[in-house]
């Protein structure tokens, strides 16, 4: 498990499924797919979830680059590779 910089490797090119219940705190330090209330949805690489912020790299289709954002905006949230114990 890698927990400091972004991935070395982009994201899976499989879009996730969309979960009906998820936890960002659950997919630190893996690739996971963002699904907001508003706007576009995203790969990002979570290395910190915290005073309902959450921060770690986007991937901007060419590399990742650090970003952070609010929990508020986050409508679902699927860790790759999706887990098969449920």
């Amino acid at each position: 498990m890698r927990q400091f910089g972004p991935p070395d490797s982009p994201p899976p090119t499989n879009i996730p499924k969309k979960p009906r219940d998820s936890y960002i705190i659950d997919c630190l330090y893996s690739y996971t797919y963002i699904w907001p209330q508003y706007g576009r949805h995203f790969w990002f690489y979570p290395t910190r979830v915290e005073y309902g912020e959450v921060s770690g790299y986007i991937w901007t289709g060419q590399n990742w680059t650090f970003y952070g954002f609010d929990l508020e905006i986050i409508d679902q949230v699927a860790c790759y590779p999706v887990s098969t114990l449920y």
